[in-house]
């Protein structure tokens, strides 16, 4: 009888996945993102209603008890570097962490990224339809709030003046993909990885609802209604299934689970 040594998981594991080709994966990533921009232009205007919705959702949420923006913007306020290192964050982390994001499933984990690019294209596809049916103004434009524009007074500003933006659209806070690309990457990274440190990785969506919040972008409902569409994607497009480990007695070394020969031991 011969002993069975190799993993029984071995033919299902992930990461023997082929990976995607890069050429077609790249065209697919670069038109996510470009349909990302240019979805968001086509749903310019509105503006009339972007304001009487963004009074209805401000309503809603003290209704609600939701805490203040201004409580989290006045934290930011305390110092200047405090707040340009958030309007920094917004600015400049949101694409790359993202891509970067991709980039390390796509080498590493060719499954995984597989599954986070239906999912991330699902929730953007989504994120575009809804500015069409409820345009809404952010926070920042919305007067009587006691809340300050931080990018505009402090810098750096992703944005110009609303009227003059032909690259964005201003009225489309809801939802906030910032924050549900930011969550999607930490839910990623930790279905794909093993490490016992993992769950830190949800410290980067937790920063980025502060940020948004506190620079004014985005109401808390914008991120809340981005984790509900995010919630339905991940419902739809479940995660590859990983190789099972046991730990090495007296080591913390992962080894893979071996199947016992019948009659073994006997």
């Amino acid at each position: 009888m011969t002993a069975l040594t190799e993993p029984a998981e071995a033919e299902t594991d992930p990461d023997a996945v082929a990976r995607p080709g890069l050429i077609r994966e790249f065209l697919l990533v670069a038109g996510l993102f470009l349909v990302y921009k240019l979805g968001r232009q086509l749903a310019t205007g509105h503006t009339i209603r972007a304001f009487h919705n963004a009074h209805r959702v401000w309503d809603l949420e003290r209704n609600l008890r939701l805490p203040h923006e201004t409580a989290v913007q006045s934290a930011l306020l305390h110092g200047d570097t405090l707040v340009r290192a958030a309007n920094t964050y917004y600015a400049a982390v949101h694409f790359p962490a993202t891509l970067a994001f991709l980039v390390w499933l796509y080498l590493r984990r060719p499954a995984h990224y597989v599954w986070a690019r239906r999912v991330l294209a699902a929730v953007t596809a989504a994120a575009l339809v809804l500015p069409f049916a409820f345009p809404l103004a952010p926070p920042r434009m919305l007067a009587g709030t006691g809340l300050v524009d931080t990018a505009r007074v402090y810098g750096p500003s992703v944005y110009g003046p609303p009227a003059h933006d032909h690259l964005s659209n201003q009225f489309a806070a809801m939802p906030s993909l910032h924050f549900g690309w930011a969550l999607m990457v930490a839910i990623g990274l930790i279905a794909a990885t093993r490490s016992r440190l993992r769950p830190l990785w949800l410290l980067h969506p937790l920063l980025t609802l502060l940020v948004i919040v506190g620079t004014a972008n985005h109401y808390w409902l914008d991120a809340l209604v981005a984790t509900a569409m995010l919630g339905v994607a991940l419902a739809l497009f479940r995660p590859p299934h990983r190789a099972p480990t046991t730990t090495g007695v007296g080591t913390g070394l992962a080894v893979p689970r071996r199947r016992v020969p019948a009659g073994a031991g006997r």
